[in-house]
């Protein structure tokens, strides 16, 4: 499927498309195309993975013209640019507007434009009943996604939607395991809070899921366990050798909700399970359909969202036992000195 093929990863100087490059740097890609703004983090990226096939653009999604000089002569490409900070997105909507919302119809665009083959949009769970900025970007980024994938010639365009990324830059597990070390106490929001917890590894297998199998507008959600942070943290402090370690719940900050859901009830009426995926196709009719204005669907009552509470809930050990497939946590516990994944 990849070979002599030329891949473009936009925000590929993320926490994403660094775990794309370990996977796939050595396969059989002809290229693989790096394309952000930030000039520092490039370098060092050409400098850690000293690789001839690894090409570096800068630019920015937000304008049209960068981006199609990077999608031209590329084949496949996987879009993780994006502004993810729920704080930063709240206080500066417009932004995240201009980035999530706008930017991603630039990648698109240019990708239809240019003949690429495939393309995979990456969501969150922020986007399934929004409450903040981000989410409500992220949320109006699928919807470009799909109308964009009912006009898209040969170019397919597919959408996968995952929760926490963890020890991604930015998380918990992180600042958590920072706090331990510098014998301050874990600083949590509601210890019933739960969310969906995933491995990078998990999030690049979804992306390659989604990739192999979609059909234009197609969502895809990987099945993924949960987690309070109550538990999170709580397993955190046995795996440091501190369980005695202090808790401060701080309460629930601005624009965060006390489950997230990966699927919504109207998406769990229509979605297929595939086993450990969830394929959502797409509504391809027009406006001139009556279901929207005169006619229900009884399915949709029937049906129950996919969320972080009714999913596979993880206990403390369960918890234990996800964290340690983590180099981060792996190095941590063996006294190492760790980073969050790049």
């Amino acid at each position: 499927m990849f070979e002599s093929k030329t891949l473009l990863i936009t925000g590929g100087t993320g926490s994403f498309g660094n775990a794309v490059l370990r996977r796939f740097l050595n396969s059989d890609l002809a290229e693989i195309r790096i394309f952000s703004r930030d000039e520092k983090k490039q370098d060092d990226m050409r400098k850690l993975y000293n690789n001839p096939k690894l090409k570096f653009y800068i630019g920015d999604v937000r304008d049209y013209q960068s981006v199609l000089n990077a999608v031209r002569g590329v084949d496949f490409i996987f879009h993780a640019a994006a502004l993810k900070q729920v704080p930063s997105c709240e206080f500066h909507p417009i932004e995240a507007v201009k980035t999530n919302v706008l930017g991603t119809e630039n990648v698109l665009e240019a990708a239809i434009n240019c003949n690429v083959e495939r393309v995979v949009v990456l969501s969150t769970d922020k986007a399934v009943y929004p409450i903040n900025a981000m989410g409500i970007s992220k949320a109006m980024m699928e919807k470009v996604a799909v109308a964009k994938s009912r006009s898209s010639n040969q170019t397919v365009i597919n959408v996968t939607r995952y929760g926490n990324v963890m020890c991604s830059r930015g998380s918990v597990i992180p600042l958590f395991t920072n706090q331990i070390r510098a014998g301050q106490p874990i600083t949590i929001t509601d210890p019933h809070m739960t969310r969906f917890m995933m491995t990078l590894d998990d999030a690049v297998d979804l992306v390659l899921y989604a990739f192999q199998h979609g059909k234009p507008g197609e969502i895809f959600v990987q099945k993924a366990p949960a987690a309070s942070i109550g538990n999170l943290a709580i397993a955190l402090t046995k795996l440091l050798g501190v369980p005695k370690h202090p808790i401060n719940v701080i309460g629930t900050r601005h624009g965060e909700k006390l489950f997230e859901a990966l699927l919504s009830r109207e998406e769990m009426a229509a979605a297929q399970d595939l086993g450990g995926y969830y394929r959502v196709p797409p509504d391809l009719r027009d406006l001139n359909y009556s279901k929207f204005v005169e006619q229900g669907e009884v399915k949709i009552s029937q049906a129950v969202e996919y969320n972080s509470h009714n999913t596979t809930r993880l206990d403390v050990d369960g918890m234990k036992s996800l964290l340690m497939k983590l180099r981060f946590m792996q190095a941590t516990v063996r006294g190492e000195h760790a980073e969050p994944e790049e």
